[in-house]
């Protein structure tokens, strides 16, 4: 199974549970999941695995760069797949909706003021806060 795999490449024991929870991690890859997601997820397919696993579980995906962690509203951790690809999101700050982009000027302007400053760049994130389309609409009509 191809899950096995990348466990294995990551230097990680296959288990029984972590193969679950990457194959919903693959399976949800548009989305960001808490743990309790995870959790939720496993209980929904009638899978036994407690929270506490998941939690070591996706900390150990973590640090095997398996899955990047997030902490975008106020301190709950989501993970998502690392996929080798550095991107940025923008958050809904009412709605929670999370948004995936790419901007090369702004990675150049990131470069540009770490070398003004004379910092080499060991990693980075950047999170735009918000409100998305779809609540500034519901917002106007509620307001008319």
């Amino acid at each position: 199974m191809m899950h096995s795999k990348q466990i294995k490449e990551a230097g990680l024991k296959v288990t029984v549970p972590r193969v679950k929870i990457f194959g919903i991690l693959k399976e949800h890859d548009q989305r960001h999941l808490s743990a309790e997601d995870v959790y939720k997820e496993l209980l929904h397919l009638g899978e036994e695995i407690g929270l506490a696993t998941v939690y070591r579980v996706l900390t150990q995906f973590e640090s095997a760069g398996l899955v990047c962690r997030h902490h975008f509203d106020g301190g709950q951790s989501l993970f998502e797949l690392n996929r080798g690809s550095h991107h940025d999101h923008l958050v809904c700050v009412k709605c929670g909706i999370i948004v995936e982009f790419v901007n090369e000027i702004i990675e150049e302007c990131q470069r540009n003021i770490a070398k003004q400053h004379g910092f080499r760049i060991e990693d980075h994130s950047l999170v735009i806060h918000g409100i998305c389309l779809a609540c500034q609409q519901r917002e106007r009509r509620i307001v008319k």
